[in-house]
């Protein structure tokens, strides 16, 4: 066979490949980075499907969360607590509804306004990650959530 053809025919295969698995899978992905990244902030509840870790509890910000925003990432315009609390809460919430595929759009928005804040004043160096979470977020914006997900069974409904 040709190469030129067997490359075309390759192409027009993955170009086959449907989105919802994709999207669940980068949902899943960029939801478990910022979870993961919010657990770190708060004391009292610990969720972690992959380790099987479960303490259900009252969450609180850590005292070493404020201590970060203050002297590690410094955040222009915004008090270190603010600042710690604001993270810890969307890390949290926009994760779960990414998981849920409800208001994807929306969360992945926010989280992407989060990645250039991290990117912008925190870890300016960290440009290869960054990016790769901006791409997911920015494929979960432009596409939505795919068939696996409350968005798509809302609207369906209404």
């Amino acid at each position: 066979m040709n190469p030129a053809r067997l490359i075309t025919r390759l192409n027009l295969w993955l170009s086959r490949t449907p989105y919802s698995p994709v999207a669940l899978l980068g949902r899943f992905a960029i939801a478990a980075t910022f979870w993961t990244s919010g657990q770190t902030k708060i004391d009292g509840l610990a969720i972690n499907i992959v380790n099987g870790e479960f303490s259900l509890g009252w969450p609180s910000l850590r005292p070493l969360a404020v201590i970060l925003f203050r002297d590690e990432y410094r955040l222009p315009l915004i008090p270190p607590e603010l600042a710690a609390t604001l993270a810890a809460l969307a890390e949290h919430v926009f994760p779960l509804l990414l998981l849920l595929g409800l208001a994807t759009r929306l969360s992945a928005l926010a989280l992407l306004i989060m990645t250039l804040v991290i990117q912008l004043w925190v870890y300016p160096g960290a440009y290869a990650i960054h990016g790769v979470w901006a791409t997911v977020l920015l494929l979960l914006m432009s596409r939505g959530a795919g068939i696996c997900s409350c968005d798509h069974w809302l609207a369906r409904r209404h």
